[in-house]
């Protein structure tokens, strides 16, 4: 079983608020079903559906005021129209998808994860369904709602699941030295240790920055996953061909993380 992670700047114009990228998701959704028949799970992100919603009514920090209900509705049914603008395109590729909704049966405490059942998700795969799940809204029990990401629910169910990798797929080559859209000299990592990570995560915490240009959530969440054994292979899932080439185990241009 294998974790495809599609990032919202991927998927979406983060720039444009509910604008997605068509060209973009219609070619990953071929990209998929080219690769071949496999056992896979598809997670994607926000971009400019969930996160400005998220942020106008501050949804990731739990419950201040009562128009924040309205605001943790309105978040869920944006990743809802965003999650079947994927699944819909993913079935006009002849690829057997079906939309769960994180927030149906996920809970969180203080924004991680809690009470969780995969059992229905593993069925699934067993079945030959590609289930495609999102960042969302969930109730917390501590904060009353949150956000939970992509990220983080892509770690959990590889760790869980007993998946052999996550494909992490992002707008950028992979981790870089510096962030590669702001310095040219930035140079691709092609391979992170677990020590290595963890150093990272470190200096991401101490500067209270994303040291990496975008990629120390990544990296948080993906520990525990490499921890238990998973390997994560972050690529340029905007780059055409990078996806179906991953899928089938070729070489791309990429940052793998491995214990």
């Amino acid at each position: 079983m294998e974790i495809l992670k599609l990032g919202g700047s991927v998927i979406t114009y983060k720039e444009k608020p509910r604008t997605p990228n068509t060209e973009a998701i219609t070619r990953l959704a071929s990209e998929v079903a080219t690769a071949g028949p496999r056992r896979l799970i598809i997670v994607h992100g926000g971009g400019s559906y969930g996160h400005p919603l998220a942020q106008e009514y501050s949804i990731s920090t739990g419950y201040k005021s009562p128009n924040q209900m309205t605001g943790f509705s309105l978040t869920h049914q944006a990743m809802v129209e965003l999650n079947k603008l994927i699944v819909d395109a993913f079935l006009d590729a002849g690829v057997p998808t079906v939309s769960i909704a994180p927030s149906s049966f996920i809970t969180t405490e203080d924004r991680r994860i809690t009470t969780v059942d995969f059992a229905l998700i593993s069925r699934a795969v067993e079945f030959g369904f590609v289930p495609v799940l999102y960042g969302d809204a969930v109730l917390d029990t501590a904060l009353r709602f949150t956000i939970l990401s992509g990220d983080q629910l892509a770690a959990r169910l590889a760790t869980d699941l007993g998946a052999s990798r996550i494909i992490f797929g992002v707008d950028v080559d992979g981790v870089f030295t510096a962030n590669p859209k702001l310095v040219k000299e930035a140079r691709l990592i092609e391979e992170l240790s677990l020590g290595q990570m963890k150093g990272i995560i470190k200096i991401g915490e101490a500067l209270s920055t994303d040291v990496t240009g975008g990629m120390l959530g990544k990296i948080m969440e993906a520990a525990a996953a490499v921890q238990a054994g998973v390997e994560v292979q972050l690529v340029n899932a905007l780059k055409p061909g990078v996806i179906h080439d991953a899928l089938r185990g070729e070489k791309v241009a990429c940052t793998w993380l491995r214990r």
